[in-house]
């Protein structure tokens, strides 16, 4: 333990070095003294800086990675001068600059981790903190920036000073009305550049439960700029973006979710667990090359041929061409020639709305109303992260068990898209979830009954689906639900040790439906949020 504690002080004091030759102008202004965040964008330092009237004040110094697109920097530097320094909004101190390197400079606000303090969070503490929240999200989308990445490590908290701030806007993206001038810029080459990076009827494995399809117009709209030439530097964020989201994700792999991480491939690899297994056990992999595919085979040819012999073609391609390659392990030559869905997808996997899980092209600053939900239902329930999926559908899937499919299914159709289901899972209660998972179980429970989980057997509606594929992924959330609802090492908290968590009001849940709502078009906005009953007495 001693030695990796060695070897990770040298390796920050070389990094230090490295900034302070990267960025001479650092020197005689700042004294930086250890490394308090990375990511895949960039690395944050602690620094005192010496003023002119002699004392030292506090400084985070977040080093923007050489390969950062230069629109992208000046982008979020903008957010910061014009939305930022205000209403729990991070400000902007300074900002130096060397050849391709690039430091912003930026008050330094004490917080505690996330993970650390959520347990012991008393239910007004919840209360002050998602108002706050809702602040920040109000400014800046004032300003039409849709900040794409709010989640817990996103939102400063200083327990003991009660002060609260948004930060890392390298993902911001503008509304059509912006205020931010160069986010315009960056949207339009975005849109230009940015491509899909996988098929929307990509198949998960051996657990294929969901998959989404694009009506004739919008696929035909996404041939036409599918046709356009990227950018060479544009196309390496967009990876990267990707890429960000689970190394964030891995870093909190230690924390304890409601949803396990599903570590299998798309096609290399697959996942079995034991029914009984608890859910911080981690799944088992197993190789698909020790496993036969012929039962499998033969189950799919079954289904497919009630349906007809082959599924005819996406629109975009020959209409004589059919495809019988759905839910398989392989994807044929139709499908690949295809034209990719083009929506921006950046954010952290457990925090995307399902538009974004969908590739909706048209996504608003909705999608940080959805997150700052789910950061709502970690609080509530007491759990974080609350989602963890490998893959957007397994992520879609995961939604359905505690939103209910039909409602998804209804939802998505009101922004273009159709999702192809296997069963059917009803909706969860939502003060009901969050009372079992935390362990304040009340017997006053004002909201309408439980609504029991149904398991694959028990769907009383059948979903009508363009083809059948294998139900197992959607079967295995709910089993992960019923176990975590059957008490997975939540005790019951003692009525001394409640801290007001014993007489959470019916609009705490009535918010948090309003925040998870499906439709990004009725879901509830910032402004109205601070309007809500659930934040009576707190003025703004």
């Amino acid at each position: 333990m001693r030695i990796l504690m060695s070897a990770r002080i040298k390796g920050i004091k070389k990094d230090i070095e490295k900034l302070y030759e990267a960025v001479p102008q650092l020197v005689n202004v700042f004294k930086i003294k250890e490394k308090i965040g990375e990511g895949t964008f960039s690395s944050v330092y602690l620094a005192t800086a010496k003023l002119q009237a002699g004392c030292e004040e506090k400084m985070a110094l977040k080093h923007l990675i050489p390969t950062s697109h230069p629109l992208r920097i000046a982008a979020e530097l903008q957010c910061l001068t014009v939305a930022g320094g205000q209403d729990n909004v991070m400000g902007v101190k300074y900002c130096f600059r060397k050849n391709d390197h690039v430091v912003i400079v930026m008050p330094y606000l004490e917080h505690e981790s996330f993970l650390d303090i959520l347990n012991t969070l008393s239910f007004e503490e919840v209360r002050e903190y998602m108002f706050n929240l809702f602040k920040a999200l109000r400014r800046i989308h004032h300003f039409g920036i849709v900040h794409r990445d709010v989640k817990p490590s996103n939102f400063l908290y200083n327990r003991r000073l009660k002060e609260y701030a948004l930060v890392d806007f390298g993902l911001a993206q503008g509304t059509p009305d912006t205020k931010i001038e160069l986010l315009k810029t960056a949207q339009s080459e975005d849109q230009q550049g940015s491509c899909s990076q996988s098929n929307p009827n990509t198949a998960l494995g051996n657990g294929v439960s969901v998959g989404v399809t694009a009506p004739k117009q919008i696929v035909q709209q996404s041939a036409s700029k599918a046709s356009d030439k990227r950018s060479s530097s544009l196309s390496k964020i967009q990876i990267k973006q990707g890429r960000g989201g689970k190394e964030e994700y891995v870093h909190h792999s230690v924390q304890r979710s409601v949803f396990g991480e599903r570590n299998f491939n798309v096609y290399s690899s697959t996942y079995q667990e034991n029914s009984n297994t608890k859910l911080v056990k981690q799944s088992k992999v197993i190789d698909v090359s020790s496993r036969k595919l012929v039962t499998k085979k033969k189950i799919i040819s079954t289904r497919t041929v009630s349906n007809g012999v082959g599924r005819k073609a996406a629109s975009g391609c020959p209409s004589n061409l059919t495809c019988d390659c759905y839910a398989t392990d392989r994807v044929c030559s139709v499908c690949l020639s295809r034209c990719q869905q083009v929506a921006p997808r950046a954010g952290t996997p457990g925090f995307r709305a399902p538009e974004v899980l969908t590739k909706c092209p048209t996504q608003t600053t909705a999608i940080d109303m959805w997150s700052a939900g789910i950061v709502f239902l970690s609080l509530l329930s007491g759990r974080y992260p609350f989602y963890k999926a490998s893959d957007d559908l397994t992520a879609l899937a995961q939604i359905m068990t505690v939103r209910g499919s039909r409602e998804t299914i209804q939802a998505a159709k009101t922004f273009g898209k159709s999702i192809l289901c296997t069963q059917v899972v009803p909706a969860q209660n939502l003060r009901a979830l969050c009372e079992k998972l935390r362990g304040t179980n009340s017997s006053c429970s004002r909201s309408q009954p439980d609504v029991p989980i149904k398991s694959v057997n028990d769907s009383a509606l059948p979903v009508e689906i363009d083809k059948q594929c294998a139900p197992e992924t959607l079967g295995k959330e709910i089993q992960y639900l019923k176990g975590c609802q059957e008490g997975d090492g939540a005790s019951e908290i003692k009525a001394t040790d409640m801290k007001g968590w014993d007489q959470v009001p019916d609009e705490a849940y009535d918010l948090l439906d309003k925040l998870l709502d499906l439709n990004p078009a009725t879901r509830i906005t910032a402004k109205e949020a601070l309007l809500h009953p659930f934040f009576k007495g707190i003025s703004l």
